[in-house]
């Protein structure tokens, strides 16, 4: 046991940190014309910057890499711009933001993809989920399977994505290789029937994954790299047969990447820490850098996890959508002010920049 709380500073990579608590990565479909970020978008993270660490909302790498209406991008100048303030106004209040970076592969729609094409993936396999576009939630579509020679431009797109957000003033990217998306269909067989070398093995379907993460590393450094995985969730229609081989891999894999920190979903995504079996002390121990955990965590279990050293770091979701001062309220024992799900996904300030402070 130790005396460790998640009010203490940490360092990661060459970043100090004001705390050991992060804002996770929370969609809320509020990019403007271009898939820029608003000026409502700079206030919402500024508001919250007394996290140690925020992760934004998944950030398109591409026009294909869109599943969602009105997520923002990381590909156009205006985007890298308007990111430039967003970032300005966390630095200025203290904080630290990284960017986090996906492709949604087959959990997309026709009406979002360019000139109406299908959504990409590993395999033409449907996904049984919906997306929300055309102001409601409706089935994904159809997708088909990316050639071969297409992969090298996926891995191109994340690069290039990791480039624009230095230049857009980010202290770095989370690889979202989680919650059924492209990087995490291409991993779990339930979504990847290729017989390329890009399925089959577990070494097969990590592939992308890590050579995605390798492009990024060697673009911006592995000290403003992290890599989000979900190894027993069932998010966006997605399945595993053995989820503890692939993931301790993949883990071994990434802490040889030296990448700054490996955040791990728990369970469920937004559901049980309990839906499956699985050994996360497994991949602690095989990834030797900063372990940031995720899902259904409060301050009782936040500090039991630190005090066993079972994690370095704690991930805060939807309690920092009604809570802008999460930090305070947790560190004072305030209660926490409730959500309104009405305003979650689309809209404008109304339950995004209008949650008051304690103050």
């Amino acid at each position: 046991m130790t005396d460790k709380t998640i009010f203490d500073p940490f360092t990661l990579g060459a970043l100090t940190l004001n705390n050991r608590i992060v804002m996770a990565p929370l969609t809320r479909n509020r990019a403007g014309d271009g898939l820029v970020p608003t000026d409502l978008t700079a206030t919402y993270y500024a508001q919250r910057a007394s996290a140690g660490l925020i992760i934004t909302e998944a950030t398109q790498v591409s026009p294909q890499a869109q599943g969602y209406q009105n997520t923002p991008g990381l590909y156009t100048p205006e985007q890298i711009d308007a990111w430039r303030k967003v970032t300005d106004a966390v630095h200025a209040k203290g904080g630290r933001i990284f960017v986090q970076l996906w492709h949604v592969g087959r959990v997309s729609h026709v009406d979002l993809q360019p000139g109406g094409k299908a959504p990409v993936a590993p395999s033409a396999i449907r996904a049984e989920t919906k997306t929300f576009v055309n102001n409601g939630f409706h089935d994904v579509s159809e997708p088909r399977a990316l050639e071969l020679e297409e992969l090298p431009g996926i891995i191109e797109d994340f690069r290039q994505a990791a480039a624009n957000a230095i230049a857009a003033g980010f202290d770095g990217v989370e690889v979202h290789g989680a919650n059924g998306y492209l990087l995490e269909q291409f991993i779990k067989d339930g979504a990847n029937q290729r017989t390329d070398r890009y399925g089959g093995s577990i070494e097969n379907r990590a592939r992308l994954l890590l050579e995605v993460t390798a492009a990024v590393v060697k673009e911006i450094g592995a000290q403003r790299t992290g890599v989000r995985i979900s190894p027993v969730s069932p998010a966006s229609g997605i399945s595993c047969s053995q989820p503890q081989p692939q993931y301790d891999y993949i883990a071994e894999q990434l802490s040889a990447l030296g990448v700054a920190y490996l955040h791990v979903v728990e369970g469920a995504t937004g559901g049980p820490r309990d839906n499956a079996p699985f050994d996360y002390d497994s991949l602690r121990s095989r990834f030797k850098q900063v372990y940031l955990a995720n899902n259904g965590y409060d301050l009782d279990l936040a500090t039991t996890r630190l005090a066993q050293s079972k994690a370095d770091l704690i991930a805060f979701g939807r309690p920092f959508i009604s809570n802008p001062d999460l930090v305070e309220r947790l560190s004072t024992n305030a209660p926490l002010a409730q959500l309104d799900p009405t305003t979650l996904y689309g809209g404008g300030a109304k339950g995004y920049t209008d949650y008051p402070t304690l103050g």
